[in-house]
């Protein structure tokens, strides 16, 4: 930060920010720009706190994901460009977000509208790459093998059980920690049951199907990007790839910055034709035009964080058409989630 004297512009991270803190207070500059700015969307946490407390005379946020679960976030952004704007937190979620998110009250979205749309420029991609080659999206829908589909439903029957129990106990304030538990075991069943059974054979429909596009994309001379959220469920992939005799690279949240760095240029360059990468840890932040086809093996709550990983691919300097193939496991917890992100989406 010393070297920073007399400098124009300064650059800095997040967290390089977080540390640094204390040698910005005092300084006043013309502009403070923030981009990914869903970083700040908690506005308790102490890179919101850092970003906020500089002095700047104008200020822009740049996102590609405003709001990603609550409306909330929308306002941390915002109290950032324009401290009370939207009044405090605890006003904003009174006055906007309870009523338009519980309530779905036409009213309050209307004035939210009103009072945030005068400062948003939304650029779409199709307006900015104009050259930008097609994106075609589609759901895959597998069914489970027989013995996956036997254990899915004995754990959904004991998971229901195991639901109004602890709603009946604590509430649902108070038990989204433990219903979101349930939830993930279900998630985990309807991609491969062997992710926690020990000593499970009984196969995996989703697995068969990945096999099959795989197998058949490779041989077209597609390169393909493969995102999941759970890493235990890249490995049991990479162990079908191995079998297939398919090569791959492999990335997630334990991979260094430098060897990050190093595959996404290997991978780009031509290689290898698969990419195993954890949603949370590659789902910002590379650049993989390489590709032409992107699976994403398990539905995320989310559709901005699936759509923000797909764009690792679809991006400035692709030159071919997209493919965005959704992996979705019938009969499962799974076409719920489906529908939760094409609601959220509207």
């Amino acid at each position: 930060m010393e070297a920073s004297e007399g400098a124009q512009v300064i650059i800095t991270s997040y967290d390089l920010l977080k540390r640094d803190r204390a040698a910005y207070l005092g300084r006043t500059f013309e502009y403070e720009i923030i981009d990914e700015a869903q970083v700040i969307k908690n506005a308790k946490t102490q890179g919101a706190k850092a970003v906020k407390e500089i002095s700047a005379n104008v200020r822009f946020a740049l996102t590609g994901t405003p709001v990603e679960n609550r409306l909330s976030e929308l306002w941390s952004i915002f109290d950032f460009l324009m401290p009370g704007y939207l009044l405090n937190q605890k006003k904003f979620k009174e006055r906007f977000e309870t009523p338009i998110v519980r309530e779905q009250d036409a009213r309050s979205l209307t004035d939210l509208k009103r009072h945030v749309m005068p400062f948003i420029l939304r650029r779409m991609k199709k307006d900015v790459l104009t050259e930008l080659p097609d994106k075609v999206e589609r759901k895959m829908v597998n069914e489970m093998t027989p013995k996956q589909e036997k254990i899915y439903q004995g754990w959904f029957i004991k998971s229901q059980r195991a639901f109004a129990a602890e709603l009946q106990a604590n509430g649902f304030g108070e038990s989204r920690i433990k219903i979101l538990a349930i939830l993930t075991r279900l998630r985990q069943i309807a991609c491969d049951p062997a992710m926690f059974l020990e000593g499970y054979d009984g196969g995996s429909g989703k697995l068969d199907m990945l096999e099959e596009v795989v197998s058949e994309a490779v041989g077209g001379g597609h390169r393909i990007l493969i995102f999941s959220q759970f890493t235990t469920m890249l490995g049991h992939i990479s162990e079908r790839l191995k079998a297939l005799g398919i090569c791959y690279f492999y990335l997630d949240g334990s991979t260094p910055p430098l060897e990050r760095i190093h595959l996404v240029k290997a991978f780009n360059e031509g290689s290898m034709p698969v990419f195993l990468i954890s949603l949370k840890a590659g789902g910002t932040g590379l650049n993989l035009t390489g590709a032409d086809m992107v699976v994403h093996f398990d539905p995320w709550w989310n559709p901005a964080v699936e759509d923000q990983a797909t764009d690792r691919a679809y991006r400035l300097g692709q030159k071919n058409n997209v493919q965005v193939l959704k992996f979705i496991t019938k009969n499962t917890v799974e076409e719920k989630i489906y529908k939760l992100q094409e609601k959220k989406k509207s």
